[in-house]
């Protein structure tokens, strides 16, 4: 913990913890936000990649780690929502399919109703962090409904 307080707080560059969140939060809404298409979650993964490497080269984070420091607080939060933003963005990547709320301009049906494919998309998702550049490992844990079957959702 010491050596990456370390590290945020030696970069020295230009741009406010604040600015980098916001650019990042604007990508993930973008691209991967309720509305989803493969080539913006492409693109998204690229950016994301491109502001995490501006974050650690160019961040500037003010203050020292000697005592109590927000903005400090808050770099290692961004640091943190860089490695959940690219999470989120293969995640939802490998999902093909509409769910819920989430749809994928790629699985719609006729109708543009969510195109769900529970065949192979019927479990809970876990992703095992592998460390500094390397791409994670998914778990699955399968869904089982007894009571209730999965079934198409129509808004019509």
């Amino acid at each position: 913990m010491k050596s990456l307080i370390g590290t945020l707080l030696s970069v020295k560059g230009s741009r406010t913890v604040d600015s980098i969140h916001q650019e990042l939060g604007k990508v993930l809404w973008d691209c991967c936000g309720m509305v989803r298409n493969e080539s913006g979650l492409k693109s998204a993964l690229g950016r994301v990649a491109e502001i995490r490497e501006e974050f650690w080269r160019n961040v500037n984070v003010v203050g020292t780690g000697d005592e109590f420091n927000q903005a400090l607080e808050k770099a290692g939060r961004v640091a943190d929502f860089l490695e959940l933003g690219e999470l989120m963005c293969i995640d939802a990547l490998q999902r093909e399919e509409s769910c819920g709320c989430h749809l994928r301009e790629e699985y719609q049906t006729p109708d543009g109703e969510a195109r769900r494919n529970d065949a192979e998309f019927a479990y809970v998702a876990a992703w095992e962090y592998q460390g500094p550049d390397q791409y994670p490992v998914l778990h699955k844990e399968p869904l089982s409904f007894q009571y209730v079957p999965l079934t198409q959702r129509s808004y019509k």
